[in-house]
């Protein structure tokens, strides 16, 4: 499993370490990223323990505990990084992370990667013009139809807007974004989740779902649509129900996944269940992503402070997701 390293100044050194030395990991991890910075943080956050190898393509990766293999895709001195402190170089170097590792995967090395956080600001000071992980994934393997999924035991939700602001929303959602949204949710649970028939609930953009109109026609004119064509497409998934109850519910397992219609809808619910373990995946991606759900925290880079929860879980996410993609398709 390819980990890309992420931010060199952020956390993403400290948390793919203390992956490879947590007890509970049996999973072979090739870090895409940089040799010398993560012996450096090794040293200074007292994981020496850890022997860190470089590899190369013609070698294997073996699974040993504290031993970590380290594709070394960058020659950077440790001098040259202030934790908590996103440069030009930290941004050129975590997107050149990322490329190897699709890399890796397109060439069949690497049965899928797991990312640690990267900066938006790092990126746009490299002058690189992704908003981020997502965005780049979908361009180097030319994939048009995606979208991000955050994963927990108890909740799975999507969204059919991201990164809008809240006013802008109801002028950018219509019924192909939503039904879309449905349909690769849909998908991806039954491709990469091993659920043969998944049952999906999805949001009404307004409280109690419109209340038939009284408190908005979204659902009406533009969900209900979505909903009606994904169920003539044989999907089971709901009418657009009232966003204050359908969490409560899809948590008792009612549902496998909530479609929600803006980013906060999912995101808190989300959060509130799975702060420390939740999982960013992609969906629809010809090659397996998944992500922590957190960012560089550059307040607490290289302090020993960082929780590992959310890598371990996207590491253990990835592997189970590219399990599923090798059984045969029925």
């Amino acid at each position: 499993m390819a980990v890309t390293m992420g931010c060199p100044a952020g956390i993403g050194p400290e948390i793919v370490l203390k992956a490879a030395a947590d007890q509970s990991m049996d999973i072979p991890l090739l870090v895409i990223g940089d040799l010398a910075i993560l012996k450096a943080a090794a040293q200074g956050l007292n994981l020496s323990k850890i022997k860190i190898k470089p590899w190369k393509p013609s070698q294997p990766v073996c699974s040993k505990q504290n031993v970590l293999y380290c594709f070394d895709v960058t020659k950077l001195k440790p001098e040259q990084i202030r934790p908590g402190h996103p440069t030009e170089l930290t941004g050129r170097s975590s997107f050149e992370y990322i490329t190897k590792a699709i890399e890796l995967c397109k060439a069949g090395l690497a049965l899928g990667i797991a990312t640690a956080p990267i900066s938006k600001t790092g990126l746009r000071l490299a002058g690189i013009d992704y908003p981020g992980h997502t965005e780049i994934l979908a361009h180097f393997t030319d994939t048009k139809d995606y979208l991000m999924m955050m994963a927990g035991q108890k909740l799975k939700v999507t969204l059919s807007t991201i990164h809008i602001p809240l006013k802008d929303v109801p002028g950018r959602l219509n019924t192909d974004r939503v039904f879309r949204t449905i349909k690769i949710t849909w998908q991806s649970l039954k491709r990469d989740f091993d659920i043969p028939e998944p049952m999906i609930g999805v949001c009404g953009l307004n409280p109690h779902a419109g209340e038939g109109g009284m408190f908005g026609d979204e659902e009406e004119k533009i969900i209900a649509p979505a909903c009606l064509l994904a169920k003539e497409k044989g999907m089971r998934v709901s009418d657009p129900l009232p966003p204050d109850t359908i969490f409560y519910h899809a948590s008792k397992g009612a549902y496998d996944a909530v479609v929600c219609q803006y980013h906060d809808q999912g995101l808190i619910p989300f959060k509130l269940l799975h702060f420390e373990d939740g999982v960013n995946v992609t969906c629809g991606l010809p090659i397996v992503r998944t992500s922590v759900d957190h960012g560089t925290a550059y307040d607490i880079a290289w302090k020993g402070q960082a929780s590992h929860c959310s890598m371990k879980a996207a590491i253990k996410l990835a592997k189970f997701i590219a399990e599923n993609r090798l059984k045969p398709q029925g």
